[in-house]
């Protein structure tokens, strides 16, 4: 991420996204969550509709897999993701909401290890995993109540599960849709999936909704600048940078949003939430060290004059955490092996 341009527009995504997170809260005052999150994927899939049509993108699914893709994306990637998130955010602060859901890419390995055939674990992935949770567990223990932090904590660790299933079944399929136009879809059938679930959930109504001045900007706010420019964001710098420093903003979002918090709704963070946040970042860069070193290598060559290649990296077609055990010896006996290191 050389060019000042990647940079501003990094520096925009992260706030987008950590800054979701007191918007959501300050929505949460007044809507009842499963609603208030399927009016936020309401506002991003009519902007994104229009986006396809603009750029005259193909949006009809035409195989089975498309289905398959659009379903999963649906469900597990937006309904599930968001639903489990504004329930969870009931609980916690904007700052804890953000820092377990960046758990998901440590998360992702033991996953792909149980649903992608021959791939294993790296041992540092391994170590990573484990501190990890760990660090979640510090989080959801400081708050010393199941009824309050530990629930809250618990149902965001699901919401991270959710993104983390849906993205490793979504590796098993050969969509024909390109990403834009499948987003849309994903965020239609989520937004759906959540007005069904609220209408059914006894504790949701319409009709006990308050639609003050700031609910309505939160609404507004989430679902322009954070659903929808975020993932527009998001897809021009994964095409520009690519995944693995793109992967960065889930550790730079927890840090907005706790300074948004604190600023905003007056929200304190705890010692015990700084280093379980310490403990999940240890953890990521443990299950990334591969891909970290891949970034950094060209610095120091330059430095010291050595402009040997990086050995291989692990992946699973875009989650840089375990590696094919067949493929082992096959990057050993090839240098040129493709590598790919993103989320």
């Amino acid at each position: 991420m050389n060019s000042q341009r990647d940079i501003l527009l990094f520096a925009a995504l992260a706030l987008a996204w950590g800054t979701a997170f007191s918007a959501i809260e300050i929505g949460l005052g007044s809507l009842p969550p499963l609603l208030f999150a399927a009016f936020r994927l309401d506002f991003a899939t009519v902007l994104f509709v229009g986006l396809v049509a603009a750029l005259g993108l193909e949006w009809r699914p035409r195989t089975r897999a498309d289905a398959i893709s659009i379903v999963t994306g649906g469900v597990l990637l937006v309904g599930a993701h968001y639903g489990l998130l504004f329930v969870g955010q009931l609980y916690v602060s904007s700052a804890v909401a953000a820092i377990v859901l960046s758990l998901t890419p440590i998360v992702t390995p033991p996953i792909a290890l149980a649903l992608l055939p021959r791939e294993r674990i790296r041992p540092p992935a391994a170590v990573g995993l484990v501190l990890g949770l760990v660090g979640v567990v510090v989080i959801a223990v400081s708050g010393g109540s199941l009824g309050g932090q530990a629930l809250g904590v618990g149902l965001l660790f699901g919401s991270a599960l959710s993104i983390a299933i849906g993205s490793v079944v979504l590796e098993r399929t050969s969509a024909t849709l390109s990403i834009i136009p499948l987003q849309t879809w994903a965020m239609g059938v989520g937004g759906l999936a959540l007005h069904a679930v609220s209408v059914l959930h006894p504790g949701e109504s319409v009709l006990v909704a308050t639609f003050t001045g700031d609910v309505v900007a939160a609404l507004a706010y989430l679902g322009v600048v954070s659903t929808a420019g975020g993932f527009l964001a998001y897809f021009v710098l994964l095409e520009r940078v690519g995944a693995t420093e793109l992967s960065l903003v889930n550790y730079t979002s927890p840090v907005i949003a706790a300074a948004f918090g604190w600023l905003l709704l007056g929200e304190s963070i705890t010692a015990a939430t700084v280093a379980g946040f310490a403990l999940i970042v240890l953890g990521f860069t443990l299950c990334k060290i591969d891909s970290l070193w891949k970034l950094v290598r060209p610095i120091v060559d330059d430095e010291s004059g050595d402009s040997s290649r990086p050995a291989n990296g692990f992946v699973v077609r875009r989650n840089p955490y375990v590696r094919s055990a067949s493929s082992e010896s096959e990057t050993r006996s090839t240098p040129s092996s493709r590598q790919s290191c993103a989320d």
